[in-house]
């Protein structure tokens, strides 16, 4: 286990050092957390420009300043389709000021993940095809999934098949990236880590001597006693849960420990660690969404989705341990 953290610890050097070149570079920061790696891939293929930030702005623009919104999914993911998450009037008028959504696949079955085929979608027409679709959803969430079908058959447009690009603004970052990612996820024995917060839960699981899963299962991981561990990140001392359902929170009673880690995305390193007793979690989360209901239901409002934050205050009313 000690020859393995310290490779990964090189091979984060590493990519420290890249991620800080890129930021200088371009002022796009923190580029391998929510997938925003995918979103420089699409960037380049297409000879855009990244729009600094991350969830709430655009991903990026033309030569003439008009603006994109991307949408990608993975070949080896389980859902093949495109989803717009927590809609709302707000979010489906912004994308009237977008040129274009770009609707994305990522072949990510070989060594190194291509951007191969997308559609492009006028803003007005997404928007205006989301207003009409979304009318009579009635799940609280207020989450709809897009189709290639969907686009195909209902908005007319088709399928644009890409080049593969090999001198674009962002293709050598990327093919450094993927290397080094390639060569952790052997290392770790660990794969698609660069999807969501799993490359966070990498570095967690290293400190901890824990193996990360790669599937997007029930557990985050799981020691050598085949004890399974829920990990959460953030990089403030406020831990978000979300769809705060029976069925989720019925798992973890399996659980042996809760990880809440704060990390430092700059640096690439966990700042701060927690663990904390799963039921005791279960019974302060319960706690907070019955606070929200209550608290709602006062001012007229409905809940869009089972969701509530742990502080630090919570976590010392719960009793989690700081373990780095």
């Amino acid at each position: 286990m000690q020859e393995v953290r310290e490779k990964l610890r090189v091979l984060m050097n590493r990519l420290k050092n890249i991620q800080d070149v890129f930021s200088d570079l371009f002022g796009v920061e923190d580029i391998y957390s929510n997938s925003k790696t995918f979103e420089i891939l699409i960037a380049d293929t297409l000879g855009q420009d990244l729009i600094p930030g991350h969830s709430g702005s655009r991903d990026a623009k033309n030569s003439f300043e008009e603006e994109f919104e991307y949408k990608h999914y993975k070949e080896t993911s389980c859902n093949h389709t495109w989803t717009f998450n927590d809609f709302s009037d707000v979010t489906i008028q912004r994308l009237h000021g977008v040129k274009a959504v770009i609707f994305a696949h990522i072949n990510d079955t070989g060594s190194y993940p291509i951007f191969d085929w997308y559609y492009e979608v006028p803003g007005k027409v997404i928007a205006d095809y989301l207003e009409n679709k979304t009318r009579f959803i009635q799940n609280v969430r207020k989450m709809i999934n897009v189709s290639p079908r969907q686009i195909e058959r209902e908005i007319k447009i088709n399928k644009n098949i890409c080049a593969i690009q090999t001198n674009g603004t962002y293709t050598k970052f990327l093919k450094e990236i993927f290397e080094i990612v390639h060569e952790i996820e052997k290392t770790v024995e660990t794969k698609g880590i660069l999807t969501s917060n799993k490359f966070w839960e990498i570095l967690i699981g290293a400190k901890l001597g824990h193996q990360v899963l790669s599937k997007q299962t029930e557990y985050d991981a799981i020691d050598q006693n085949n004890n399974y561990y829920e990990y959460k990140v953030s990089k403030t001392p406020s831990f978000n849960f979300e769809d705060i359902s029976e069925n989720v929170l019925n798992k973890f009673a399996n659980i042996r420990k809760v990880i809440l880690a704060v990390v430092n995305k700059e640096k690439l390193e966990i700042a701060v660690m927690y663990e904390a007793e799963p039921l005791r979690v279960v019974e302060r989360l319960k706690e907070k969404l019955e606070e929200k209901v209550e608290r709602f239901t006062a001012m007229g409002k409905e809940i869009r989705r089972l969701q509530v934050s742990l502080s630090k205050g919570d976590l010392e009313r719960i009793g989690a341990v700081r373990i780095i």
